[in-house]
């Protein structure tokens, strides 16, 4: 690797225990890791419980992190991608209640009641894709990452990423269309 990492230092910080470099870490990262998360598990405590499992394992690893072997983000985002599929292998085992979220408060109930739909939907789309392809789109759109990165990540080739993304697309479209739905 030819550049530093950016978070070598906070790591550094963070793997000697270092209070305040915890709390920049948990806010730096946290808000992504949890994105990420629920995206690709269409639920915000299962996410969460991603989020603390990463987060537990930066903690045991940080003293022993070696700079220059992988970016920081990228060893994060695999580690939050596994977590997120030893999840759904579990769900695919158990049955699941779907229930919704309770509206905004803030809200009107018609506004409210259009954002939860037009949410459902795309979450539902999304859930209705292939993983390898939800995969790709949720690091590529919500995650923000280069499709270099996100084939990296993924361990493919950004022909391959760009393949799966097409897919996706093709996929979400067909779906949300056929629910009377728009791509937001």
């Amino acid at each position: 690797m030819s550049e530093r990492d950016p978070d070598a230092e906070l790591l550094a910080r963070v793997g000697k225990q270092d209070p305040v470099a915890i709390r920049t870490m948990v806010a730096q990262k946290l808000p992504r890791l949890l994105a990420l998360a629920t995206r690709l598990l269409g639920d915000r405590m299962e996410a969460e419980d991603v989020a603390q499992d990463v987060f537990a394992r930066v903690w045991k690893q940080a003293p022993h992190w070696r700079e220059g072997e992988a970016r920081f983000d990228t060893w994060l985002h695999r580690v939050a991608l596994n977590l997120c599929y030893d999840r759904l292998r579990r769900q695919r085992e158990e049955p699941r209640d779907d229930l919704p979220d309770g509206a905004d408060p803030a809200a009107p109930p018609d506004l409210a009641w259009e954002a939860r739909s037009r949410g459902a939907q795309v979450q539902a789309a999304l859930a209705a894709l292939p993983v390898r392809q939800r995969e790709a789109l949720v690091l590529c759109y919500y995650q923000e990452l280069s499709n270099i990165e996100a084939a990296s990540l993924m361990n493919v080739s950004v022909e391959a990423l760009e393949s799966l993304l097409a897919r996706a697309r093709r996929g979400l479209r067909a779906q949300l269309q056929g629910a009377g739905g728009d791509l937001p």
